[in-house]
């Protein structure tokens, strides 16, 4: 990894100023329903404590579009890290302006300052020095542990770097460690496993791993642009009218390339997306009127005998409407031949993060990825700048 990790840097005893990743999920009534990435911060606050540093700690939660908004305040991820650490977590009253800078200049080592949601002033989007230099001045040194806005430069994330020296946090270092090796060094043979709705969000992904691959499973409801372009009936479902020639290339330039792309060859359709829809199995053309959501069991079949003496498996989009329960057969099979197989797994965040998560599947993958956008763009070959602005070993 080219990139410095919290352990490259000299923390001890120093105010450490950390960016994490805690927008989470909150309901009035009952609070955070999410913890996991608040727990997911837990290794670089514990390594902190251990080294003796005072700890500053800063997120945005939720879109507040520059303004203080009392319910996306960050009181109550306060009071959950203090139970999961077991000790005192301070509430900042703000993330900036002269009393935030006097309750972080007397920081004790281990004593954690958690600064008010960073999106109550525009100027973190806006990437603004003027902020970022304030955030900067509270600590010696910056650590990033929020993958999730690592595909955004915000004063938080790109800005601050210029002031501090500035290092990954452990989940960041995993999040890079595992995507460099989709992306340059994978063990082969090679699989990419790809989901979701749209055509369009995964193109910059084919492109830029399709020297690399092996095989390409394609499910979800992309697969039926491709189907069409085909010639395949796709019936009523999801469609990208202006894809379809571009999704004809894809899989011309596959075949020249010896790369094999294995498409649904049966399917489970439904008149209508709803709960209690009722499901059936349909061939390889869906008949009209119907509307596919998730692969069939022929097709399961396929995909699991294409995976099979796989190395290395990248996974970006759920194969059905997962949402439903009779649409979700064709992740939950695939995901649980990875779970039980030896095969390096890197699952993109977002939608295929939360399905693995909801089948208590997460423990026995490789690597869950903790940013949506974030891990997309990765696989795209694109530099984000959270982590292109860290320092270099």
């Amino acid at each position: 990894m080219d990139k410095k990790t919290i352990k490259d840097m000299d923390v001890r005893n120093k105010r450490v100023i950390v960016r994490v990743d805690f927008n989470v999920p909150l309901d009035n009534k009952r609070g955070i329903t999410d913890d996991s990435r608040i727990k997911g911060a837990l290794p670089t606050i514990n390594y902190l404590l251990e080294n003796n540093a005072g700890i500053i700690l800063m997120s945005h939660l939720g879109r507040p579009k520059g303004k203080p908004k009392d319910e996306l305040r960050l009181k109550p991820v306060a009071e959950r890290l203090s139970a999961l650490l077991g000790r005192k977590v301070d509430m900042a009253l703000d993330c900036v302006g002269d009393e935030t800078m006097k309750v972080a200049a007397a920081l004790k080592p281990k004593d954690i300052l958690l600064l008010e949601n960073l999106r109550f002033y525009k100027e973190e989007e806006a990437n603004d020095p003027g902020f970022a230099k304030q955030l900067a001045s509270m600590a010696e040194v910056y650590i990033n542990d929020a993958f999730g806005t690592c595909h955004r430069a915000h004063a938080s994330t790109e800005g601050i770097t210029k002031y501090l020296p500035s290092a990954a946090g452990f989940l960041v270092g995993k999040e890079i460690e595992y995507f460099e090796k989709a992306t340059r060094n994978p063990d082969k043979p090679y699989a990419a496993i790809l989901g979701g709705a749209k055509v369009s969000d995964k193109i910059d992904v084919i492109s830029n791993l399709m020297d690399k691959l092996d095989i390409i499973l394609i499910g979800g409801a992309m697969a039926y642009t491709f189907l069409k372009s085909q010639g395949v009936e796709i019936g009523n479902s999801k469609l990208e009218e202006d894809k379809l020639d571009l999704a004809g290339d894809i899989l011309k330039q596959a075949q020249s390339k010896g790369l094999r792309i294995c498409l649904p060859s049966d399917h489970i359709v439904a008149d209508k997306i709803e709960s209690g829809a009722k499901a059936e199995t349909a061939g390889k053309n869906i008949p009209a009127g119907k509307i596919a959501l998730d692969i069939g069991p022929r097709t399961i079949e396929e995909f699991e005998s294409a995976l099979k003496g796989a190395k290395t498996v990248v996974w970006n989009g759920p194969l059905g409407f997962f949402e439903l329960e009779p649409f979700r057969q064709g992740t939950k099979r695939i995901a649980e031949l990875l779970a039980a197989s030896k095969i390096t797994s890197i699952i993109g965040g977002g939608d295929t993060a939360a399905a693995i998560h909801e089948l208590g599947l997460g423990g026995r993958m490789s690597h869950i990825s903790t940013g949506g956008g974030a891990s997309l763009e990765y696989l795209e070959g694109k530099t984000l700048p959270g982590i292109a602005a860290l320092n270099d070993r």
